[in-house]
């Protein structure tokens, strides 16, 4: 692959501990052997920072990844202030924009440094260089769903995945794409090898690295998606009964979004005044903070009847003259908040769906989220109320369009506010994004998804 399998990183050299994403720009000229620089667990340490490091990138969980999944829904549209984001809310994107292609997959090339080390030959603490190797296989597998969900043809119709990359610098410098069905095996491996890998004794209290249990909670993420709803009950579970982690509190929610390392995080990525993707971060884009910001990404009228008057994530809501916004989720004008991957609330909603397809108790766990929020709550359990609360606590964190298309969705039109033209129908072709045309042209083993050519 154009990218991936050639990478080398500043951030495999003895003694960093940190790295920006100018470090993790790829090079041809492989002057010196990432292996042979790791001599040291903190060596790992570095390195596994790098990995983080790459997926705060306004490409994916910077911005990107998460405003394409609410513009592309009934929840925002682009308005075009910018010019941002008018053409993925179009559903008219083009091969000639690698979205978060490239990001991943470097992400990917560094975890995999970190998994192919040899931790007995290092020097320094073994078993936390095992923990570290853990958070290796956790990165991989997000990153490898992350582009699954996106590029996978899931949902058009189609049997191709992604090339699933298990080795650094491997021996496939053009490797095809894999089936979804081992994409998914292959992700549930990593999830699997994670969760063994990690030591609650190295739990992070910042929740800027990877737990033992987010492995878990990932997992649950993934279950949901595919619909192996036993699968997804067993990792929440898991999750629950670990003890860690708690539903944000009444009144806390909508003030929570501007702190860090919360009760409800499991994981989170780590953004501070001076290591932020700043103007092409998540709050310049939902809102223009008084005219100084980009603003493109504004919520659909109407949406604000969601909640009722008592429910508290209504007011995460706002208005900008007349323009409906996102205020209160990731406040910081300069983005300088943490971005949360995956918080306990998601678990919690995850777990009252496995139950109601497992036929377990789901109206208690979905109240869990209704009552705590000040939400009247439900007296019976459907699956139309699971994906409407579901709505209500992730709005603007990117899972609307997700939820849509795993339940085999339309993408309605119901508003003339949304970007595209009419309802796309599940199965089109446009529920896919289109293979990057530079890694078209450099990898003649990658097939194209259809509609795209080639």
């Amino acid at each position: 692959m154009k990218k991936v399998y050639i990478l080398f990183t500043l951030c495999a050299f003895i003694g960093l501990s940190s790295c920006n994403n100018d470090d993790l720009e790829p090079t041809l000229a492989q002057s010196k052997s990432v292996e042979g620089s790791i001599t040291s667990v903190e060596d790992l340490y570095g390195i596994i920072k790098g990995a983080y490091t790459e997926m705060t990138a306004s490409g994916w969980y910077g911005r990107d990844f998460i405003v394409n999944n609410e513009v592309r829904s009934d929840n925002c549209f682009s308005n075009g202030n910018s010019g941002r984001f008018t053409t993925q809310a179009s559903f008219a994107y083009l091969p000639n924009n690698g979205f978060m292609f490239d990001d991943a997959y470097q992400a990917i090339a560094v975890a995999n440094i970190v998994i192919g080390a040899n931790v007995g030959s290092l020097s320094g603490d073994a078993a936390y260089g095992a923990h570290l190797q853990g958070q290796a296989y956790a990165i991989r597998a997000l990153a490898h769903f992350d582009m699954l969900k996106q590029y996978g043809q899931q949902h058009v119709g189609g049997t191709l995945g992604v090339p699933y990359v298990k080795e650094f610098k491997g021996s496939d410098l053009f490797p095809s794409r894999d089936p979804i069905a081992s994409n998914i095996a292959d992700i549930y491996a990593d999830l699997d090898t994670a969760f063994g890998l990690m030591d609650d004794a190295y739990f992070d209290a910042s929740k800027e690295f990877m737990s033992k249990y987010t492995a878990k909670a990932l997992e649950s993420r993934v279950a949901i998606y595919f619909g192996d709803f036993p699968r997804a009950k067993t990792a929440c579970e898991a999750v629950i009964n670990s003890g860690l982690y708690s539903i944000i509190p009444s009144g806390s929610f909508v003030g929570s979004w501007a702190s860090k390392g919360n009760s409800n995080s499991i994981f989170e990525l780590a953004y501070s005044t001076t290591d932020n993707v700043g103007i092409n971060g998540l709050a310049y884009i939902y809102r223009t903070t008084g005219g100084g910001s980009y603003g493109d990404v504004q919520v659909i009228d109407g949406v604000e009847t969601l909640f009722e008057a008592s429910d508290e994530r209504g007011d995460i809501l706002g208005y900008e003259g007349v323009m409906l916004r996102n205020i209160g989720k990731y406040p910081d004008n300069q983005g300088t908040d943490n971005v949360v991957v995956i918080r306990y609330e998601e678990i919690i909603l995850n777990y009252a769906e496995a139950m109601f397809e497992t036929s377990g108790d789901a109206l208690t766990q979905l109240n869990l989220i209704a009552t705590t929020r000040g939400a009247t709550p439900y007296a019976t359990v459907t699956k139309e109320n699971i994906l409407n609360e579901r709505r209500k606590e992730l709005m603007f964190e990117g899972f609307r369009f997700d939820d849509l298309v795993r339940t085999g969705q339309d993408i309605e039109k119901t508003s003339l506010q949304q970007n595209f033209l009419a309802t796309i129908p599940y199965g089109d072709f446009r529920l896919a994004w289109p293979i990057p045309q530079g890694e078209m042209d450099a990898n003649s083993n990658m097939v194209q998804n259809p509609g795209y050519g080639n």
